[in-house]
Formats: structure tokens, C-alpha cells, sequence
């Protein structure tokens, strides 16, 4: 099989390439072949190399402040030679505030400091396996743990104007459960049937509130598969059945920053 290329550059008058040298023989690591272009690079220069070097994937690395100008000024050199077909991902020291700018210019991905080198090289490869992690659907639904669902009911239905859209009890999880839809999502109320119910054991250390938020996807197996090979903590490494039949998995809390994620595929009744 044809190893990966990709080509690391350090775009503009940024003098400091120790980063860039650190995410170049992490991705040899990987098994991938790495062309570094060196420092105080031009964007046609770096287009031209990407051309003439047969690469995958450019990746860019920016510690001056100069990123909003220069990554862009990659794509459009990229496109001017023909190659636009070329992703182009970014790191280095880039505000949070400015990814969403740096993505509408074209920029595939960006990559704060701090993220480990490991999910860098995991990106690339699914990348080229057209298997990048994709936006949920949507939220299907916020869990809510309460001690007694008749006594929780009232607020939402009277003071919410919420309707009940099924009650049902799932044996797997010790839980009886109200549906309740509110625009293109629902609130889920979990009623612990048993002391060792999950529910009531969060009951116990938190009390009633806000359990888990779940999120719609459309192929959980292949989801859990992508966060396996980015080691991402979870709680249930194979989907299991939920309500209405839907295939659910949980992603550890620590993994989110104390957030209850659960994935949801829905089932034939939802």
C-alpha cells in the first residue's frame, strides 16, 4: 500500500521550527513519508513543492500571528497551480476565534497547540480513507434524572407546555423514561426503576438535573471505531440498545471535560 505523503512547511518570516520538526518525524512515525520545506517559506513556493513532491496532504505550521494571511494564501496558490485537490491543514499558536475564518478560506482543519501529535497523524489517515469524524445529526435528546416521574411531569407539560410523547421503561438501564418533543429535539426524563440503577446512583452523588445530552448520529459503529483510533475514553466500546430501539453508546465524561455524552442511532420506532 502507497504510504502517505505530506508535506510540512513553515509559510512567511516565522523563524522557529522545532514544532513543525516534532509533527514531521511524529508522522514518519506513522509510517508516512514527510517533506519538510523548511523555514521562511513563500505560499507559491510551498504550492510548487506540494506539486513537484506528489503529496497527499499540506500541512502548515504558524507561530508569528500571520496565519489568517498566509494559510490562505496557500489555498489559493494550491488552486492556481492546479492542485486544489490538495488538502491543506494547520497548526501552531492560532486563537480559537480564528478557525472558523482559517476553515471559510479553505483550510481543511486546525490543529491548536496542545493538540497531541497522535491525533494529528489519526486525522490525516482517516482523512485519506475519506473517514474524517463528521457533525452529529443533531441533538436528539437532553437526559434529565429525577426521582419520580409524575412528580417532574407537571413542570414541563403545565408550566413548559410540553407534550408527553411516549413513556417507556428500558430493563437494560434500570430506567423508566419520558419523551417529551420540543422543536426538532426532545427532553428524555429518567426515572431510576432500581437502586442500582445508573440514574440512581447519579441521583445520589449530584441529584436531579442534567444526566447526559445525546447525539444523533447515523453510523454509530463506524463512530465508535473513529474515536477508538483517536483514544478517545469511552464508557461502552460497542453500541448496545436503547429506547425506541436505538443503538446508543456512552463517551466518558473525562473525555469531555465532566459532559455525559451518549451517541444515538435511531431506531426503526423513533
Amino acid at each position: 500500500m502507497k504510504p502517505i505523503r505530506v508535506l510540512i512547511a513553515k509559510p512567511g518570516l516565522d523563524g522557529h521550527d522545532r514544532g513543525a520538526l516534532i509533527i514531521a518525524q511524529a508522522l514518519r512515525d506513522h509510517g508516512m513519508e514527510v517533506i519538510y520545506t523548511g523555514l521562511r517559506q513563500s505560499a507559491v513556493q510551498i504550492a510548487r513543492a506540494a506539486v513537484q513532491e506528489d503529496v497527499d496532504v499540506v500541512g502548515l505550521s504558524s507561530l508569528s500571528g500571520a496565519h489568517k494571511s498566509l494559510f490562505p494564501k496557500v489555498v489559493q496558490a494550491l488552486a492556481e497551480e492546479g492542485a486544489q485537490d490538495i488538502p491543506v491543514i494547520g497548526g501552531g499558536v492560532i486563537p480559537a476565534e480564528d478557525i472558523p475564518y482559517l476553515e471559510d478560506k479553505g483550510v481543511k482543519k486546525i490543529f491548536t497547540s496542545g493538540s497531541p501529535t497522535e491525533a494529528i497523524a489519526v486525522y490525516i489517515r482517516q482523512l485519506m480513507n475519506k473517514q474524517t469524524i463528521t457533525s452529529p445529526e443533531k441533538i436528539n435528546h437532553i437526559g434529565i434524572a429525577v426521582e419520580s416521574l409524575e412528580e417532574a411531569l407537571p413542570f414541563y407539560q403545565h408550566t413548559l407546555g410540553l407534550s408527553i410523547d411516549a413513556v417507556e421503561e428500558v430493563a437494560s438501564e434500570q430506567v423508566r423514561v419520558a419523551f417529551m418533543k420540543i422543536g426538532d429535539t426532545r427532553i428524555e426524563l429518567l426515572e431510576p426503576t432500581s437502586e442500582n440503577s445508573p440514574i440512581q446512583k447519579f441521583i445520589t452523588k449530584k441529584g436531579q438535573g442534567i444526566h447526559h445530552i445525546a447525539l444523533e448520529v447515523d453510523d454509530i459503529e463506524m463512530r465508535i471505531s473513529q474515536y477508538k483510533e483517536q483514544n478517545v475514553s469511552l464508557i461502552n466500546d460497542q453500541p448496545k440498545t436503547g429506547a425506541h430501539e436505538s443503538q446508543i453508546a456512552f463517551i466518558h465524561p473525562k473525555a469531555a471535560n465532566g459532559v455525559l455524552y451518549e451517541l444515538c442511532q435511531p431506531g426503526k420506532k423513533e
